[in-house]
């Protein structure tokens, strides 16, 4: 992730989009329940709105350092934080009510790896669990901000079949004029 991106993440600008626009659709979305996984929570700024609505809450970041750090500010909390890839963690399998994933996915660098990080979030919930993801879609002004970044923006056309493929089903695809974003459940 380049450093302005990074910057913006951790900036007050985005902890507002979160607080008025991400964490009111997840509110909508229902009942998270008592064991959730976030995947990818870069500086945790989305971490930080979901500990405080959960009981337990575990973040899978591929990055050491952002790792590391978001390990350390929330040492003690109900959060665990895992440097892991999110398309095969480790984690125990059907343990988690909700997998969550908040601006991620287009940092996946291809089709195949993002249908993995699919399958591996299916294999982490338990039955009946279900699947939140925010994304960005395919914008001049989201273009910007990724020069020199991994951005590989998931199209609303294929994403239910790509949802479905991975075992999903209730899937329910929304757009805004710059986010995607997208609940499933497992069946």
């Amino acid at each position: 992730m380049n450093q302005v991106h990074l910057e913006f993440l951790s900036s007050p600008e985005w902890a507002l989009t979160l607080q008025e626009e991400v964490l009111p659709w997840v509110q909508e979305a229902g009942d998270l329940g008592d064991d959730v996984l976030e995947l990818g929570p870069g500086p945790g700024l989305t971490t930080d709105l979901l500990s405080r609505r959960v009981a337990r809450l575990t973040a899978v970041e591929l990055d050491p350092a952002l790792a590391g750090a978001l390990r350390e500010r929330l040492s003690g909390t109900n959060v665990t934080v895992v440097n892991a890839d999110a398309t095969g963690s480790g984690l125990a399998g059907e343990r988690f009510s909700s997998v969550v994933c908040f601006s991620m996915l287009h940092h996946v660098p291809s089709v195949p790896d993002q249908d993995l990080v699919f399958a591996e979030a299916y294999r982490a919930l338990r039955p009946g669990g279900r699947f939140l993801r925010t994304d960005a879609l395919d914008i001049e002004a989201t273009r910007q901000l990724h020069v020199g970044d991994v951005f590989l923006p998931l199209p609303p056309s294929t994403l239910g079949d790509r949802l479905e493929a991975a075992g999903f089903g209730e899937v329910v695809i929304e757009t805004t004029d710059h986010r995607l974003r997208f609940t499933a459940r497992k069946v």
